[in-house]
């Protein structure tokens, strides 16, 4: 399945005054992605939360600008697993117009207990999940 690749139009709200999409905007274009990532592949967030009282938290994102996005244009995400531990995961965010990149960000989140905010495992369904993200040069996903 490797990569999940997610629509976005370029909205007016998107755009600053110039109409290029306003940097921070970018952050949501990949959360919405991550989201629809993981419901597309039948274990959205909402589920780990209600079955594990767990969450994925963003721990540090990497953004790497290439190009600017205008307004009206039609982009795509793409999520890609790169690596994945006991109780974090490290997605690539491509986000793209056509085959020209706009944007990179590497992005990790920590699987945590929503009432305490500690670490925990990421439960298996969720993982064995992600593991369908992992390109075809990731190896295998870490247990550790």
């Amino acid at each position: 399945m490797a990569p999940h690749r997610f629509p976005i139009r370029v909205y007016y709200e998107d755009t600053d005054a110039g109409g290029v999409v306003y940097y921070a905007n970018y952050l949501r274009f990949a959360e919405r992605a991550r989201t629809e990532a993981l419901r597309d592949l039948g274990t959205p967030h909402a589920r780990m939360q209600a079955e594990h009282g767990l969450i994925f938290m963003v721990r540090r994102v990497n953004l790497d600008y290439q190009a600017p996005a205008r307004l009206d244009e039609s982009l795509v995400v793409e999520t890609s697993l790169l690596e994945s531990r006991g109780a974090s995961v490290e997605l690539l965010q491509r986000v793209m117009r056509g085959p020209t990149l706009l944007v990179e960000a590497r992005v990790l989140l920590a699987c945590v207990q929503e009432a305490t905010g500690k670490p925990s495992r990421i439960p298996p369904l969720w993982r064995e999940s992600l593991q369908r993200l992992a390109g075809p040069a990731m190896v295998g996903l870490e247990e550790n």
